[in-house]
């Protein structure tokens, strides 16, 4: 029997996986969980064969929980699910420890075929993220970059509009090393601008 964790806080799409895999001789579904801190509990003490991940869940990022799990468990299967499609996205949740990557708006087989890719030892990818795997378009990241505590500060900062000198005061540091927190995170996201960094931390989840 294989068993299953849903991790995931949208309620239509977690009782939508667990009619989808209650239905199946072969498969259990143990628990659901709507908060990540929830569901690292719940896989530390049920352990079972599966976690379907959302990456997006409102406490810890999926990133965050995918290395967690692979600090203790290297065994059970993580397919990703999410509404992300970009490239960035999910070669950075594959990175992190997560077997398979499917798009919520995937067919329900697909979550079939990933959990059993998966299971005998395979990478998956959903037909969609396939694609956009082996697609990179001009002016997609290769992969999100790791921003620091301040730099992320600075971002949520330069979103709000305020200036280099207001953001220097309100963080009580330099006119200067504000300056240099923004050239590096133009440099990270391979911009030419603020505008354009923060665009892309906002659609990567970053701030």
């Amino acid at each position: 029997m294989i068993k299953v964790i849903i991790i995931d806080d949208h309620p239509i799409v977690s009782d939508g996986l667990k009619n989808l895999l209650t239905n199946r001789d072969d498969m259990e579904v143990m628990a659901c969980y709507d908060t990540g801190q929830a569901g690292l509990e719940g896989i530390s003490s049920l352990r079972p064969s599966v976690v379907l991940l959302d990456i997006n869940l409102p406490d810890i990022s999926g990133v965050e929980i995918c290395k967690q799990i692979r600090k203790t468990d290297t065994q059970v299967g993580i397919i990703a699910l999410s509404m992300h499609n970009e490239r960035a996205v999910i070669k950075s949740i594959l990175q992190s420890g997560a077997n398979g990557y499917v798009l919520k708006n995937s067919v329900g087989q697909e979550i079939i075929s990933a959990i059993q890719a998966i299971l005998s030892g395979q990478k998956y990818l959903c037909a969609k993220s396939k694609d956009i795997m082996y697609s990179h378009q001009k002016g997609d990241l290769v992969e999100i970059p790791h921003i620091t505590r301040r730099e992320k500060e600075i971002l949520e900062l330069v979103g709000k509009g305020l200036t280099t000198g207001q953001i220097a005061t309100q963080l009580f540091i330099s006119p200067h090393t504000v300056e240099s927190h923004r050239k590096n995170l133009i440099e990270k996201f391979e911009v030419t601008g603020m505008s354009a960094v923060v665009n892309l931390a906002t659609k990567y989840g970053l701030i």
